[in-house]
């Protein structure tokens, strides 16, 4: 029950195959102009990186075990991850093997509540009390909320009490308004925005960013907005991130399995956009964002560990 829009329902090997071609292309050219405007361009690659959107959902666990997950993070020098899972089962599980790589965060989903239902679904604000109380979650999410619903705003008042309460991050994929609405249920609370916004356009991201001091976003499936065909930066998005480079951390959004099928690739595209970047501000997104908010050291130390 959990889903993306028709417009991701498609297969990423196909998807990112053009990209990765431009790119490659041009990758000479993007070295050069690094030299020119300061840009880190290939020193992308020695930089450790912080996943912040994983999920270890159920069908993943047989095709990649722990320690698949995990050896797929150290070859791709991902030093740690904020993941949820649904069931919550699967964070746990990764956590609890390899608790130094793993920032756990509680995703409502479990059992036949998914996506579309679980706002409604009784007994949920139990559940995720119950959840919290008993394993070290950072966040609550990624969860969806397609859309503001006057139904939904006793839960959604207590998931914000809760998490400002705990000093938790709420992390969720949505539009405008119902990032909007909670704030309006508990101002000065901690949010992440998946996909930051999904298919919010980088004027409305801003224009959020410069309204609430404490919203921050994963740029996952957003490298396609980032990057123009030829493999440039977007204007939009380069104004964007400069201005509010503390703001924003990287994901895979491993939410099917062919998502960690392509994590190399997915993670290569990642620091294809960063090194178009200043060092201080790629250093930011890939990992120190996320050094600063999880309160981790986040560094090439951890690979290989557990």
């Amino acid at each position: 029950m959990d889903h993306k829009p028709d417009m991701l329902m498609r297969n990423p090997v196909k998807s990112l195959a053009p990209l990765f071609f431009v790119i490659a292309v041009c990758a000479s050219a993007t070295t050069a102009a690094g030299d020119k405007h300061g840009y880190i361009g290939d020193d992308i690659n020695k930089l450790p990186l912080f996943d912040a959107h994983i999920h270890y959902k159920e069908p993943a666990w047989s095709a990649y075990p722990p320690e698949a997950v995990v050896k797929l993070m150290d070859d791709n020098g991902v030093a740690m991850g904020l993941v949820s899972s649904t069931p919550d089962e699967g964070t746990i599980t990764l956590w609890k093997y390899a608790p130094n790589r793993i920032v756990p965060e509680l995703r409502p989903y479990h059992g036949d509540v998914g996506s579309s239902n679980w706002t409604r679904s009784p007994g949920m604000f139990e559940y995720l009390s119950r959840r919290l109380s008993t394993y070290p979650h950072e966040g609550i999410g990624e969860f969806h909320l397609h859309e503001v619903d006057p139904g939904d705003e006793t839960l959604l008042r207590n998931i914000a009490r809760i998490a400002k309460d705990r000093n938790l991050y709420i992390h969720v994929h949505s539009g405008k308004e119902p990032v909007d609405h909670l704030y309006a249920l508990e101002p000065g609370h901690k949010v992440i925005w998946a996909h930051a916004g999904m298919t919010e356009p980088a004027e409305t991201v801003e224009s959020m960013m410069t309204k609430y001091s404490t919203l921050y976003a994963d740029t996952s499936y957003r490298e396609y907005d980032i990057l123009n065909a030829n493999g440039t930066i977007n204007e939009d998005w380069r104004r964007l991130i400069e201005r509010f480079s503390d703001r924003f951390m990287i994901g895979s959004d491993t939410w099917v399995n062919i998502q960690w099928d392509n994590y190399q690739e997915l993670i290569d595209l990642n620091r294809k956009w960063l090194s178009q970047f200043t060092r201080p501000i790629a250093e930011r997104i890939a990992f120190k964002n996320a050094q600063r908010l999880f309160g981790r050291k986040v560094g090439d130390h951890l690979l290989g560990t557990r």
